[in-house]
């Protein structure tokens, strides 16, 4: 998806260690021969993308993003690497030049809202047979966070500049993603959901990582000198509930295969 906010690439990186175990997860129940030809559908800055292809040593990967930071940030990884290809895309006009066989996503779908319009264009995009594995948050995700976020966006110093907001995630549940899956053309169809918690040393990290990856569209509409302090405002919210400063993930998990 090209995405209405930019991401900064760099400090992405440096955080994305969480992002990057779920990925060494999912690609652990991804049963590949090794010649397929595949889609990173959300590639961010490559690092599952290199261990998609460490999966694949015969075959290939179409890396797409819709952010531009993010492309730039995987190309550098990926320079002189024959068998892949980054891509600047929309996933809800993702263009192929040949139907691949495998299509990989990690915390990616939950970015777009139109589920249905993102699970048909992954089908056309599929050879027959072809599978889609894929994580993305799932219903309930960082409710904390959500709650936290929506009280902070109402206190006084902050509110005049949320006027018109609309979420910018989209946290979908398993048996209406396993309806949209089968009315897109897939069969085979497994979505569940399981929770995650992901903790940290100090409010500091957790400000830190809201402010680089869930907040982003906030901070983007905040003048510079007031985007710390919603971070933190967000975090303090957070550990109040339990004194944790904790996220309370749920991943929603997809495996699907594409009808003949």
């Amino acid at each position: 998806m090209i995405l209405a906010r930019e991401w900064d690439a760099g400090k992405y990186e440096e955080l994305s260690a969480l992002q990057t175990r779920w990925g060494v997860g999912v690609l652990g129940r991804l049963d590949a021969r090794g010649d397929e030809a595949a889609i990173d559908a959300g590639c961010g800055t490559g690092r599952v993308t290199e261990l998609l292809l460490a999966k694949l040593p015969e075959g290939s990967v179409l890396a797409v993003d819709g952010s531009r930071a993010m492309v730039e940030a995987a190309r550098r990884r990926f320079a002189g690497e024959p068998r892949v290809r980054v891509e600047r895309q929309d996933l809800l006009s993702l263009e192929v030049e040949e139907r691949v066989d495998l299509i990989f996503s990690t915390a990616t779908f939950h970015w777009i809202a139109d589920h249905d319009r993102l699970f048909g264009n992954l089908a056309r995009a599929l050879e027959s047979g072809g599978r889609l594995v894929a994580q993305c948050g799932g219903e309930g995700n960082i409710s904390r966070a959500t709650r936290a976020t929506i009280e902070t966006m109402e206190e006084e110093r902050f509110r005049d500049y949320f006027v018109g907001w609309k979420d910018d995630k989209y946290y979908a549940d398993a048996s209406t993603t396993t309806r949209r899956l089968e009315v897109a053309g897939f069969e085979e169809v497994a979505a569940w959901l399981h929770d995650e918690v992901a903790a940290f040393d100090t409010m500091g990290e957790l400000a830190r990582f809201l402010g680089t990856v869930v907040l982003g569209g906030h901070l983007e509409r905040l003048p510079e000198e007031k985007r710390g302090s919603f971070a933190a405002a967000v975090a303090e919210k957070v550990a109040a509930v339990d004194g944790r400063p904790a996220l309370d993930y749920v991943r929603l998990n997809i495996t699907a295969r594409r009808s003949a």
